[in-house]
């Protein structure tokens, strides 16, 4: 497997990208861009990608806080704080991974799914709403926005999440319904998880020391099962 950290520059900011594939072949395949979680690129969306890789995707982890680093929790959040005010810096900041992705060349731009964890699924979002030819968008405990330019979602859509988690409330996921539904977005669908929390993905959620953060490995199977469906649905047809 080829495996490499790769620098690119978005407004001046050096960031560092975390590709894998499998280099057995040189050809094109479907390509899957991964949006990391709020507190940076971490092994935990690392290894996701390698794993992807191993299933005969190009992945690509961009970085959106610069450096490739995973950051303590006070200087992600100062990261973070003007990405949520800004939905256009945000998917600038993916599409310029998912740039970094295309530029491959074992990538098939015609087959292209992008997913997120955390601020990462919000990612997921923002680069959906500017219109991106992607095929599939996929959300894992996401941040469920409702920010302008859902008409302009191209691929589909799915969020995954528990009902425990404390960052998506009953009134949001109306909201992000209704958005979805106004904007006449083809193919979209929400999949809830009962009594599972934020962070349900990662085996090292609770290390945070944050309520209503918690892994939950059926939710984490179950999630990841229904992402490869919709690929086989989309990118893999």
């Amino acid at each position: 497997m080829h495996v490499e950290d790769i620098a690119y520059s978005v407004d001046g900011t050096e960031m560092i990208g975390h590709l894998a594939y499998d280099d057995e072949t040189s050809a094109r395949r479907p390509s899957v861009l991964l949006c990391h979680e709020g507190n940076g690129l971490s092994s935990h969306v690392k290894a996701r990608a390698e794993r992807l890789a191993g299933l005969g995707y190009v992945a690509f982890a961009l970085d959106y806080f610069g450096g490739g680093v995973q950051l303590p929790l006070e200087q992600a959040r100062v990261k973070l704080g003007p990405l949520f005010e800004d939905p256009g810096a945000t998917a600038r900041l993916g599409l310029a991974g998912l740039d970094m992705l295309l530029a491959q060349p074992v990538a098939d731009p015609a087959r292209v799914a992008v997913i997120g964890y955390c601020f990462g699924g919000s990612m997921t979002l923002e680069i959906a709403r500017s219109g991106a030819d992607v095929k599939a968008f996929v959300g894992f405990h996401p941040g469920l926005t409702v920010t302008p330019g859902s008409q302009n979602i191209q691929g589909s859509v799915l969020m995954c999440f528990g009902t425990n988690d404390p960052f998506i409330s009953p009134d949001q996921r109306v909201a992000f319904e209704k958005d979805m539904t106004d904007a006449g977005v083809g193919d979209w669908n929400l999949e809830v998880y009962g009594g599972v929390q934020h962070s349900f993905t990662n085996p090292q959620a609770a290390d945070a020391g944050l309520p209503g953060l918690g892994y939950d490995a059926k939710a984490d199977a179950r999630s990841w099962s229904s992402m490869l469906r919709l690929f086989d649905e989309t990118i893999n047809a």
